[in-house]
Formats: C-alpha cells, sequence, structure tokens
C-alpha cells in the first residue's frame, strides 16, 4: 500500500470564524491574517493506492462555481487535483473510491464536474462514499450550515447511482465509533463539526495515520479550546477532540491536516500546556 499527498491548492477563510472563542492577539501568531482578517487554508486531500483500489479522500472545492462563489475564498495556489494526481502517474479516471468525509463545499466540491449544461461524477470509474446520517443533514440542512451544502456538489452524486453508504456506529465511553472500511483502513465518527463526520484511520507502514478532516483542521487547532466557529456542537467537538487526542498520543498516531497551510502531519507528545504537536514532516518521509 502506498500513500500520496494530494494538494488541490488554497483559499481563504475568516480567522476569526475558523478559531472560534480564541482571540486574534494569540491566533494571529499560528496563522497571520491578510487586512480583510482572512487566513489562507490548504485544500489537501490524500490518495490510498491499496492493491487494485485506488481510494481519493476528498477532493478539495473543484472549479464548476462562479466567478462571484470562489471571490469570497481567494482561491491561490498552483496546485490542482489532476496535477497532483498526475504527479505520481494518474488520472481521475483511475480512481476507483471517492471517500468523502463530509458534504462541505470545500471537502466535495471537486465530486462533480460541469460538462456543458449537465453536472456529472467527476470520477467516473469510483463508487462514492458517504453515510446515511450524514447525507440525510447534508441534503436538509439547517439555516446554520446550509451555505455549506450546495446541492450541485451533492444531489448529483446520488443521481448518476454511484453512491454507496459507509455504515455508522455510535461513540461507546468516550471513543469515537469505528467501522472497518477496507483491510486497512477502518472510518471514525465524530459529530461536533457537523453529523457523522468521517475520518479515516489508515494502517501504514506500521504506522496509523488518520486523516484528520475537519475535526483538527490544523496543528493550531490541537489545544482544546481552539474549536471553529463553523462547528455545529463546539462542545461535542471538545469532547471528541480530548479522547482522540489521549488516544492519539497512547498509540503514536501520524496526524495528517487538511487546511494546514504549511505542515502536512505531526506526532504528539505531552506537555505542562497539554497535548501538543511532537514533531512535524511530510508525509513521503514515512
Amino acid at each position: 500500500m502506498k500513500l500520496y499527498t494530494i494538494n488541490t491548492g488554497y483559499f481563504k477563510l475568516d480567522g476569526g470564524a475558523m478559531f472560534g472563542v480564541v482571540p486574534k492577539s494569540i491566533w494571529n501568531k499560528i496563522n497571520p491574517a491578510d487586512e480583510n482578517n482572512l487566513c489562507s487554508w490548504a485544500l489537501r486531500c490524500l490518495l490510498i493506492e491499496d492493491g487494485n483500489r485506488l481510494i481519493l479522500i476528498d477532493n478539495g472545492n473543484g472549479d464548476k462555481q462562479d466567478a462571484k462563489f470562489f471571490s469570497h475564498y481567494y482561491l491561490h495556489g498552483d496546485d490542482t487535483l489532476d496535477k497532483s494526481l498526475a504527479n505520481y502517474g494518474f488520472h481521475r479516471d483511475d480512481i476507483t473510491d471517492a471517500f468523502l468525509t463530509h458534504l462541505h463545499f470545500d471537502h466535495c466540491g471537486g465530486a462533480i464536474s460541469r460538462e456543458g449544461d449537465k453536472l456529472v461524477p467527476s470520477f467516473k470509474n469510483a463508487t462514492y462514499w458517504s453515510n446515511k446520517k450524514h447525507w440525510e443533514w447534508a441534503v436538509h440542512p439547517n439555516d446554520r450550515e446550509k451555505a455549506s451544502f450546495l446541492k450541485e456538489n451533492i444531489l448529483p452524486i446520488e443521481t448518476s447511482g454511484k453512491l454507496k453508504f459507509i455504515e455508522t456506529s455510535e461513540q461507546k465511553d468516550g471513543r469515537l465509533g469505528s467501522t472497518v472500511f477496507s483491510e486497512n483502513v477502518d472510518v471514525r465518527f465524530v459529530n461536533g463539526h457537523t453529523e457523522s463526520m468521517m475520518l479515516p484511520q489508515i494502517k501504514y507502514k506500521d504506522k496509523t495515520v488518520v486523516f484528520m478532516a475537519d475535526l483538527l483542521p490544523s496543528a493550531g487547532h490541537i489545544p482544546l479550546a481552539y474549536v471553529m466557529g463553523y462547528d455545529m456542537f463546539p462542545l461535542t467537538t471538545l469532547h471528541e477532540k480530548k479522547f482522540f487526542l489521549q488516544e492519539a498520543l497512547e498509540n503514536n498516531y501520524v496526524l495528517f491536516f487538511e487546511h494546514d497551510p504549511v505542515n502536512e502531519c505531526c506526532t504528539l507528545q505531552q506537555t505542562e500546556k497539554g497535548i501538543r504537536p511532537k514533531e512535524f514532516f511530510k508525509l513521503e518521509s514515512l
């Protein structure tokens, strides 16, 4: 099995929204904001080559939205999904499984492409994976979150006939729910950011690599109080972070960050201030 980092570019989001109740005087040292209070964030996906399967975890913003939509997010950088796949000798048609951690536009916008007046799957040979709880949450969104669930990213997946659901698993005794996805990939479930977000947990070279999605969008979100204003249930996120970080520390997990603009991966250590990053490194160094 091989893992590949797939960079699809960068975008900007409000720093206050990304760091919640943490004051700007503190978070601005972690990810400095521009004159509009916007910070740069990565759109970093993960490709798993496992036997005959080529599994893509999330797929970035895509490019089918209009200029007005993208003007709010200041897309920048030279990376694209197709260029990053090509760097490793792959094409989007090689993808066998498009795994969607959740259906916010910056995680699944690349799942569907516009061809003329039609919206079609970007990965024509892939099965698309979500879970029933999150799917229902996304297609019947609440007023606070609906701006992140764009019907053109979501509904064509179902009408294509390529959608399948992963069985969810509930939390027990503080532990995150877990379901087997493949021989080397389990799925952990969290509910603070959005209903039933999925975190792939991968056995790789005698390590455990966890794709953090928006439970920990960056290394700067490891301290417990650093919870995004975007989270639907911040106290649930706090609880999930606390238990996951302790588990990750005890088992020396490698954390893979989707949105950290600088750091791809880290391990953890216990400090006087709590659990904090130990070592930063690129995935390819494993």
